[in-house]
């Protein structure tokens, strides 16, 4: 698969299981490789990842569930549950998404005249190696999406897994085997969205 194929082919998955396609040593890997070649401001290298696996991707979703209990009213709590057992821990892991603020007040310390700017290009840099990994997962035969259950579940996160108090959580990616095709994609017309000048 070529590398412009390997984009085409990512997509979300939210019908997954726990059956894995890969070793956890090539999951390991894939992760391993995507923070140390993806690129950040400044060379920042300011990217931290957490790799649930078994019983610990279980009670990511479990803790989500149980913060949302307390703020989804009851009658609406169900359908909440239905999609994250159906969607995301019914998936046979979920890499957590941090960036490392200390090194984000860093550059701004150093680099004054960027300080406002050093957080959005903080984002930028998640969202690539968000992508590298996603993309990755897909090649190796997973299906995967992207949530953002962070705030809400940001603390109960730090303290189940010991997280250091300056990383702050991007994202979740739950990932699993794929057991039911995605939905289609539409695609605007590209003479819309880009522009070629010569």
């Amino acid at each position: 698969m070529t590398f412009l194929e390997a984009v085409q082919a990512r997509r979300t998955y939210y019908s997954i299981s726990k059956e894995s396609v890969v070793s956890d040593e090539r999951i390991q890997e894939i992760v391993n490789e995507a923070v140390k070649h993806s690129p950040s401001a400044f060379n920042s290298q300011s990217a931290r990842v957490v790799l649930l696996l078994g019983k610990s991707h279980d009670r990511l979703w479990d803790i989500t569930k149980e913060e949302l209990k307390k703020i989804v009213p009851a009658d609406r709590f169900k359908a909440t549950e239905e999609k994250i057992d159906g969607a995301f821990r019914s998936g046979y892991g979920s890499i957590l998404y941090f960036e490392d603020m200390s090194v984000i007040e860093g550059l701004q310390n150093q680099f004054p005249a960027y300080k406002d700017a050093f957080p959005i290009f903080s984002h930028h840099s998640s969202g690539m190696l968000q992508f590298i990994i996603w993309t990755a997962l897909e090649e190796a035969g997973f299906g995967a999406s992207l949530q953002h259950y962070n705030p809400v579940i940001d603390n109960a996160v730090k303290a189940e897994w010991d997280i250091p108090d300056n990383w702050k959580l991007i994202a979740q990616m739950p990932f699993g085997k794929p057991v039911a095709a995605p939905g289609e994609k539409e695609f605007q017309p590209l003479e819309q969205r880009v522009r070629v000048i010569k």
